[in-house]
């Protein structure tokens, strides 16, 4: 069950979701992932950068979530992972609210098991079914002043996402008509 930035993001059973306001633990999450059964952890670690597409100057970003559906539809990306790659022991996921500087982790997502191909894939399909699925949006400042992501579409469920998705393939179905989730 994933926690809203409001309470501290801690680990729950083998699970570790939610936003937090404040900076990621992300070396704490690389360290909770590893287990005496598991010879690979897989950390995806998204951070602050000083451009975006057709964009230079990036001074910082502002995250915000509609949290009350931030909760589920972790849970979803969660479940679905572990469906696909049962052997996956640990999973962490936890996304940024508020403003992160340059440099700063946005978001952490990081996986651990017996062995490295299902961390990776596993690692993988989480990151991409978070941008895919979740209710986060992303406001850029720049040295030409502020805008909210351009990429705005509607959510995915985490059914519909497999690894490698990108918003290409967003674009790509939303033009050929395929279903999205509402």
């Amino acid at each position: 069950m994933a926690l809203v930035s409001s309470e501290k993001a801690t680990p729950r059973g083998e699970d570790w979701t939610g936003l937090c306001a404040s900076q990621l633990p992300t070396a704490e999450v690389s360290d909770w992932l590893v287990r005496d059964d598991c010879g690979a952890s897989v950390v995806f670690t998204g951070t602050t950068r000083d451009r975006s597409e057709g964009r230079t100057g990036v001074s910082s970003l502002t995250y915000e979530a509609y949290e009350s559906e931030v909760d589920r539809r972790l849970d979803a990306v969660v479940n679905e992972l572990r469906g696909r790659w049962p052997e996956a022991a640990r999973v962490a996921i936890l996304h940024r609210t508020g403003e992160v500087a340059l440099g700063e982790a946005a978001v952490v997502v990081g996986v651990s098991s017996a062995h490295r191909d299902v961390a990776f894939e596993a690692a993988r399909y989480g990151i991409d079914a978070v941008k895919a699925t979740v209710p986060i949006w992303k406001q850029e400042h720049h040295s030409a002043g502020a805008d909210w992501g351009v990429d705005g579409a509607e959510l995915l469920d985490a059914r519909e996402v497999s690894p490698g998705w990108s918003d290409s393939d967003r674009t790509r179905n939303r033009e050929a008509g395929a279903g999205v989730a509402s």
